[in-house]
C-alpha cells in the first residue's frame, strides 16, 4: 500500500470538521502534524552518526529496541543552527512502516482547528518549505505550517535541491 500526498488535510479526516495537530516549535516558526500520525515524543537522545548519510539525517537513535531515523529538522528546513545549549526534543512518526524521530526545539500543545480554516500555501512561503507543508492555519498572531510527513522525510528531493 503505497502513501499519497494530501493536499487538504480536512478531506483525509473524512466528515469530521475539525482536525488535531501536535503543535512545534521551530528557530520561532509554528509547525504541526496530524496528531493521528505522532508515535510519541521525546527528549533528548543519544544519536548515533551515519557515515555518508544526508545532511538531514542526525543519525540513528534506539527506542524500545526498534532503530530510528533521527531527522534535524532545521537543516532539512535550511533553518540555522540551534544554539549550543539548546538541547531539543523530537517527535517520533512513522513513514511507511518505518520510524523517524523529527529533532525539533520544543513541542507545544493540541490544538484542534476547525478544517473550513485549512489554506493552501501561501505563494511567499519558502519554496523548500512549500514541497513539505500540507497548507496553512492563520492563527490569531502567527501561521502554523502544517508538516506532511511523507514529503519531509522524502531525501530523493532534497538531494536533487
Amino acid at each position: 500500500m503505497s502513501a499519497k500526498r494530501i493536499d487538504n488535510p480536512a478531506a483525509a479526516s473524512g466528515p469530521q470538521e475539525n482536525n488535531e495537530f501536535v503543535t512545534m516549535t521551530i528557530s520561532g516558526q509554528l509547525f504541526g502534524i496530524p496528531v493521528l500520525g505522532v508515535q510519541d515524543v521525546l527528549g533528548p537522545q543519544a544519536i548515533t552518526r551515519i557515515p555518508l548519510a544526508p545532511a538531514e539525517v542526525a543519525g540513528t537513535l534506539n527506542l524500545r529496541g526498534r532503530i530510528v531515523t533521527a531527522i534535524d529538522v532545521r537543516k532539512r528546513l535550511r533553518l540555522p543552527e540551534r544554539d549550543a545549549d539548546g538541547k531539543g526534543m523530537s517527535i517520533v512518526v512513522d513513514h511507511a512502516g518505518e520510524l523517524y524521530s523529527l529533532m525539533i526545539d520544543s513541542v507545544g500543545e493540541v490544538l484542534k482547528l476547525p478544517a473550513d480554516r485549512f489554506e493552501r500555501n501561501p505563494a511567499t512561503l519558502d519554496p523548500l518549505w512549500r514541497e513539505v507543508s500540507a497548507g496553512v492555519y492563520r492563527l490569531e498572531k502567527q501561521l502554523l505550517v502544517v508538516l506532511d510527513v511523507d514529503q519531509l522525510v522524502n531525501f530523493k528531493k532534497a538531494e536533487a535541491a
